[in-house]
């Protein structure tokens, strides 16, 4: 029964593995995290052979058979020889030595990656962002030299390929920590302090992270794409965001915009284009495009929405999203206003 456990456990590991979206230091998309990735590999391998290096060793020990004092009875046993003392002396002594050199070859190989990590920050392409934790979501701002060009999102961050991307992280609350294994190590964020970090895709792609800093009950459900794109794409999204919040251009999509403007929601969320200027949870002016709900615990579909709308805490407990109670004549009007949010 046990051996049948584990079986499923090992094959349920390996189909979570096949998924997409899948966060890994080892399956490296850009020059920082290659340099990690190949640290890993190195001690991998080499930590790996002395291991195995030691168990072929206390193998061969267990199985040979011993000879001379160890042989004898307790009554009659002598010293080792001069010869042996020698020996075992010299065994020792270069043991010692190996481990030291190990030791300092891991040193050597840990600082010379640290070295080439921080290499990307010398080349400077005026493309900051903002990443600031809150419990449990991620505010992102774009920021330039421009004020009309400066921009605010939510749990996702769109970055072109091929190009250095600043990262400025800090925290609202608890000490969070930014982590997206794809492309670069954790960074923690700190309440009233900025760090930074440069992060670089080289390929196209949609790469996961999250919070590797336990920051409270809803930790695990803290996480945020980064979105890899070609130049000329990630130019057409950065342009599209600049843009206030289309007009509704139905009765029901008028009818959702007049219910999210009357209700709470306002007290909370911005919309650019609308008289809902809050602060304190997501910028909602381009929602429908995002690809999650509450920091990407459960996809952006309508069904999600709504549930997410009528009751957070089922969804994220603990959350600080406040419930809403409405009739299904708002609600349904109120979703599809915010999907239509592209």
């Amino acid at each position: 029964m046990r051996t049948a456990r584990v079986a499923l456990m090992l094959l349920a590991g390996l189909f979570v593995s096949c998924g997409t979206h899948q966060q890994s230091a080892i399956d490296p998309a850009g020059p920082q995290s290659e340099n990690i990735a190949g640290l890993w590999w190195f001690f991998f391998w080499t930590l790996t052979s002395i291991f195995l290096a030691v168990m072929v060793f206390m193998l061969w020990t267990l199985t040979r058979r011993h000879r001379g004092i160890e042989q004898e009875p307790l009554e009659i046993r002598h010293a080792p020889s001069p010869e042996t003392e020698s020996r075992i002396n010299r065994t020792v002594a270069g043991c010692t030595i190996a481990t030291v050199v190990i030791l300092f070859v891991l040193l050597i190989a840990s600082v010379g990656t640290g070295k080439s990590v921080s290499e990307l920050a010398n080349k400077n392409n005026g493309l900051t962002v903002d990443v600031t934790g809150n419990e449990w979501w991620w505010h992102i701002r774009y920021q330039n030299s421009d004020a009309s060009m400066v921009f605010d999102t939510a749990n996702e961050i769109h970055i072109p390929v091929g190009r250095p991307v600043q990262i400025r992280g800090m925290s609202q609350d608890v000490i969070h920590s930014f982590w997206v294994p794809n492309l670069h190590g954790k960074r923690d964020l700190i309440p009233s302090h900025v760090t930074t970090e440069w992060i670089q895709a080289d390929r196209p792609g949609i790469y996961r992270g999250q919070c590797a800093e336990f920051c409270g009950l809803q930790h695990a459900h803290m996480s945020v794409y980064v979105i890899a794109e070609p130049e000329s794409k990630f130019q057409d999204w950065y342009n599209a965001q600049l843009e206030p919040a289309a007009s509704p251009s139905t009765p029901v999509t008028q009818h959702g915009q007049q219910v999210f403007l009357n209700n709470a929601c306002i007290f909370c969320h911005q919309i650019r284009g609308t008289t809902a200027g809050g602060q304190n949870g997501p910028d909602l002016t381009h929602f429908g495009s995002r690809m999650g709900i509450a920091a990407n615990t459960v996809p952006n579909t309508k069904g999600n929405l709504g549930g997410w709308i009528l009751d957070p805490q089922s969804m994220k407990p603990g959350n600080h999203m406040a419930t809403i109670a409405l009739p299904s004549t708002d609600l349904q009007p109120l979703i599809e206003y915010l999907e239509s949010l592209k």
